[in-house]
């Protein structure tokens, strides 16, 4: 039996219930999972549909190698690719439609289960293979380290700073992004949320400092970069005092970082 009409919403649903049938049909297949906005019921007409397929440790490698394949069987496939670029193999990242669907495919074994970020909801399983896993393992998001960004953001803000001075303002503005991503938004969103990723709706979860998150966006002018770069250092100040999180401050590199600025 599955729940996929309970928990997908409608415009996933039927994409959802072709990759159910197709690990039903399929005897290397062992269980899916929707992980993402499902499994934490926040969907909304955008959500993309993330699925993890729990697949026999003998068959692994043969179905990663057959991923392609197996997403093309499941509706008119438009473009797909693997997800070295996130650091995840594992993941076969697919594009279907029209109506435009975005799905991602993560294949991996019983044992693979157990390391995972959170517990998804179970549409499909052959017998109780995914009950067991999470019976014995327990499920932790990534959380941010605020030591591991402090040794890194000084080193960040003057590469930025001098990529400024040569002229290289499109690689300014996308270190700037970077420093919103990495270092900014996980200390802004401290005891907001258990489930940090980056900039994702920071809007919702820290909407007091839009206007200072604003303020870290430059156009492509050498004196906006700057200026940018000088609310970046500001507003990081700000949210790392406020995480009320302790860290060994580095802070010879802050003060000397802050001079080259000016």
């Amino acid at each position: 039996m599955t729940v996929v009409g309970e928990r997908v919403p409608e415009h996933l649903r039927a994409l959802a219930e072709q990759v159910v049938a197709a690990a039903e049909a399929d005897e290397r297949l062992l269980a899916v999972i929707a992980a993402g906005s499902v499994a934490t019921g926040t969907t909304d007409e955008y959500s993309d549909l993330d699925l993890v397929l729990v697949c026999t440790p003998e068959s692994h490698a043969e179905c990663l190698a057959q991923a392609p394949e197996f997403a093309s069987r499941l509706g008119p496939l438009l473009a797909s690719f693997t997800g070295e670029h996130v650091g995840e193999p594992r993941l076969l990242i697919t594009l279907f439609g029209p109506p435009l669907v975005h799905v991602d495919l993560k294949f991996v074994t019983p044992d693979g289960l157990r390391k995972r970020v959170e517990d998804g909801v179970m549409l499909w399983q052959r017998g109780d293979v995914v009950d067991r896993a999470y019976a014995d393992s327990t499920a932790s998001w990534p959380q941010a380290d605020p030591q591991w960004i402090e040794d890194r953001f000084w080193v960040w803000v003057h590469y930025i700073a001098v990529k400024i001075d040569r002229g290289e303002l499109f690689e300014a503005i996308e270190g700037l992004g970077a420093l919103r991503s990495v270092s900014i938004a996980p200390l802004a969103v401290i005891g907001r949320t258990t489930r940090p990723a980056g900039v994702r709706r920071l809007e919702t979860l820290v909407p007091e400092l839009v206007p200072e998150l604003r303020a870290t966006v430059a156009t492509t002018d050498r004196d906006d970069c700057l200026r940018a770069l000088k609310a970046a250092v500001d507003l990081y100040r700000k949210v790392r005092e406020r995480s009320g999180v302790q860290v060994v401050r580095r802070t010879a590199a802050e003060e000397a970082v802050v001079a080259f600025l000016g």
